[in-house]
């Protein structure tokens, strides 16, 4: 039996929130309509205690999910990944089409990720992927995963949980 703790910190916060639309496709064929809503993230970080006897600073994890959360807010969420969402850019505007639906945004209001599906998992995913390329990237450390929630709903969380030290120098 062993007596080794294992530690983690968690960040949520109020403001780490963003107010978005998407739709999202499954069974082959089916395409939602277009709806938002207010979505809530909440990272923990795994990983053993450094020299000052804690994980990770909570400030900078904060801070980072905060910047990642704020270019979410107010955006259209677009997958450009998907086999059957073509989403063409031009200047001023995104054109979407799946099957024969066809959409029109201001490009200014759009955020294409690439993903598949603007699911909570998908997202939840790209936010992560991103706070290893902002936080942890370059940094030794000895971290040990990166885990990202997402509220699509209040009590509908999506996780992602991603090994993050072989991304530490």
């Amino acid at each position: 039996m062993s007596n080794e703790a294992s530690y983690s910190v968690r960040v949520t916060k109020d403001h780490l929130v963003f107010s978005a639309a998407h739709f999202i496709t499954f069974n082959g064929n089916i395409c939602e309509r277009l709806h938002g809503h207010n979505w809530r993230v909440a990272v923990e970080v795994t990983g053993p205690l450094d020299e000052n006897r804690y994980v990770f600073d909570f400030i900078a994890l904060r801070d980072a999910t905060q910047k990642i959360v704020n270019r979410l807010d107010h955006r259209m969420l677009l997958p450009t990944l998907h086999k059957a969402i073509q989403v063409t850019e031009a200047a001023n505007e995104v054109e979407v089409r799946f099957e024969n639906r066809r959409w029109v945004f201001p490009a200014e209001d759009c955020l294409l990720l690439p993903v598949i599906n603007t699911t909570a998992e998908e997202i939840a995913c790209w936010i992560g992927n991103h706070l290893q390329e902002d936080v942890f990237a370059g940094e030794t450390c000895n971290m040990e995963t990166l885990c990202v929630e997402v509220e699509e709903n209040f009590g509908q969380w999506a996780k992602c949980k991603i090994p993050i030290s072989d991304s530490c120098s």
